[in-house]
């Protein structure tokens, strides 16, 4: 064999290394799974942060979302995009394994958040300003329905804890006329809406049990929580908790309660309470008071872990520095740690082991081990809010 033919050769072997490793590369850098992903809102900034939880790694930052002072997200059903909904009534669509802006629609001038149907075919927002719902094409975020909150006297009200329910249905409720709406696009086409007035005074969130049973909203204009069992629609909605503070004087509520981010622990239900130092322990079956769990301060989430042995609580200003965490089976705190100044929120690893926690003004995120409460990492991250992992892609109400 002449020597020209071996540089040849030799050539060619090269080169299909070099493809190989370049192919090797590629797949470790690009082909991912979207299962382990979440973002970290970046309050500040208008940005989020793309995260793994595996590695408790930062992947990249997508800028550009507008103002996200109080934003949330839901996410497809493969996990792959998620959707924001910020504050200045801004929706965007964002390609996690991409890094990049789908797309974004300014749908309303003040928004508090939005839910995923039941199918992953439709977006629902919430809207401040004007008062209702917009739904979207969850494609191609084209308008697909726009439902005024006006009552029954002509006045628009402000829409708050929406929420995705079974059977292609989005719930939620109007404070300033103090009634729950629900919308069903099961039929396809314009929504049927079924209104349930007189619910009490300034419902301000709302929640669905994980199930997507029960729709309950909190009310901050009086004690308690009016309950629609989306079941039995027809029964209408119910009263619980009616005046839980009844015969103590009101604090002054610095910070309302997050209902969405209320626990579901074994038999009971473990919600904040407005304006008070107190968790509220409810049976789930009869909805009746269990007890109260003094805590730190006023909380305003209350967490389960995935397997419902803890409970995670932070809290309004001006105790916003700590974290308790609550043993479900004694009902006791079993621990307490102060990770800094303003803890806005707290997201488990979906089988548990791991909860992230934001931490605004200290500009970071902690890591922390539910076993042992040992801090595994931090990760910097510029004023941040809320964390969403892909997880939520498949549970009802998240």
């Amino acid at each position: 064999m002449n020597t020209s033919i071996i540089l040849r050769r030799l050539r060619t072997f090269v080169a299909g290394a070099a493809l190989v490793a370049l192919a090797g590369c590629a797949g470790t850098d690009t082909l991912r799974g979207s299962g382990d992903l979440g973002l970290i809102i970046e309050r500040a900034t208008g940005s989020i942060q793309i995260i793994e939880t595996t590695g408790r790694t930062q992947l990249a930052t997508v800028k550009g979302l507008g103002d996200l002072s109080h934003a949330s997200a839901v996410y497809s059903r493969d996990g792959r995009f998620a959707y924001l909904f910020g504050r200045d009534g801004g929706l965007t669509k964002v390609d996690m394994l991409k890094a990049k802006i789908v797309k974004r629609v300014m749908q309303s001038g003040n928004s508090i958040g939005g839910a995923i149907s039941q199918d992953g075919r439709l977006i629902a927002v919430s809207n401040y300003k004007p008062g209702g719902v917009k739904v979207f094409d969850a494609g191609t975020l084209d308008l697909v329905a726009d439902i005024p909150a006006i009552d029954a006297d002509g006045n628009r009200s402000k829409v708050v804890g929406l929420v995705d329910a079974p059977g292609q249905r989005f719930v939620f409720s109007l404070y300033d006329s103090g009634e729950i709406w629900m919308a069903d696009f099961s039929a396809g086409g314009a929504p049927a809406l079924r209104k349930f007035p007189d619910i009490g005074t300034l419902p301000y969130d709302g929640l669905i049990t994980p199930d997507g049973r029960y729709y309950a909203a909190g009310l901050f204009g009086e004690d308690g929580i009016a309950l629609l069992d989306l079941w039995n629609v027809d029964a209408g909605v119910k009263r619980i908790l009616d005046g839980y503070g009844r015969g103590e004087q009101p604090l002054p509520v610095y910070k309302m309660p997050h209902l969405e981010g209320w626990a579901s622990a074994g038999g009971a239900l473990f919600l904040p309470a407005v304006g008070r130092h107190e968790i509220l322990v409810v049976e789930k079956e009869s909805w009746r008071e269990l007890g109260r769990i003094p805590v730190h301060g006023q909380p305003v989430f209350a967490v389960a872990r995935p397997d419902g042995r803890q409970v995670w609580v932070n809290f309004a200003h001006p105790r916003n520095d700590v974290v308790q965490v609550i043993d479900t089976q004694s009902r006791k705190v079993i621990h307490s740690m102060k990770p800094g100044k303003a803890i806005l929120h707290m997201e488990f690893t979906p089988r548990g082991e791991q909860v992230f926690v934001s931490i605004r003004d200290a500009d970071k995120v902690d890591v922390y081990d539910t076993r042992t409460f040992d801090r595994l990492t931090t990760l910097d991250a510029r004023k941040p809010s809320g964390i969403f992992l892909t997880a939520r892609a498949n549970r009802i109400g998240l």
